[in-house]
C-alpha cells in the first residue's frame, strides 16, 4: 500500500501556497475502509475555520459497497480536521486576510492514521499561471540542451 492516497495538483496550479499544515482527519469506520480501497477524491477540497474548529469541505469519499444502509456514510459530508489550538488560532488569523483560502493539497497515510496536508493559499491570476507555464518550458528546454551537450 502506497503512503499517498490522493493528491490535488490543481491547488498548486491555482494558488500561491504559503505555509502548510499537517492535520488528522476524523473519519467513520466505513470511510476508512473506502479510503483503504482508494476511493477518495480531494480535487475540490478546502478547509474552513468555524467556531474554533477546522472542517474539510468538498472531500469526496465514496460509500463502501458492502456496508449496510444503516452504517453507510455521506460521500461529501464536512469532516473535522484535528489540529492543535495554536495552529487553529494561527489559521484563523491568516484567513482574516482577504483572498486567502485553505486548499487541501494531499491525503496520505502516516502509520495507521489518515493525514491531510492543507496550505494557506492566495489565488493566482491568469498571467501568473501563464508565467509559471513559461518558466517550466524554459527549464525543460535548458535540461534538453544540457543533455544534448553531454551526449556529444
Amino acid at each position: 500500500m502506497s503512503d499517498e492516497i490522493a493528491n490535488n495538483r490543481k491547488a498548486r496550479r491555482d494558488y500561491h501556497i504559503g505555509d502548510t499544515y499537517e492535520a488528522g482527519l476524523e473519519l467513520k469506520g466505513t470511510e476508512v475502509k473506502s479510503v483503504r480501497a482508494g476511493k477518495a477524491n480531494i480535487s475540490d477540497a478546502f478547509a474552513r475555520v468555524e467556531k474554533g474548529q477546522v472542517f474539510l469541505y468538498g472531500c469526496n469519499i465514496q460509500p463502501w459497497e458492502t456496508a449496510g444502509a444503516f452504517f453507510q456514510h455521506e460521500s461529501k459530508r464536512p469532516r473535522r480536521l484535528l489540529l492543535n489550538k495554536k495552529e487553529i488560532l494561527k489559521l484563523d488569523n491568516e484567513m482574516s486576510v482577504k483572498g486567502s483560502t485553505l486548499p487541501c493539497l494531499r491525503m496520505y497515510w502516516k502509520g495507521r492514521r489518515v493525514k491531510v496536508e492543507i496550505g494557506v493559499g492566495k489565488g493566482k491570476t491568469h498571467s501568473d499561471q501563464r508565467h509559471d507555464i513559461k518558466k517550466r518550458v524554459e527549464l525543460r528546454e535548458a535540461q534538453r540542451e544540457v543533455a544534448r551537450f553531454n551526449r556529444q
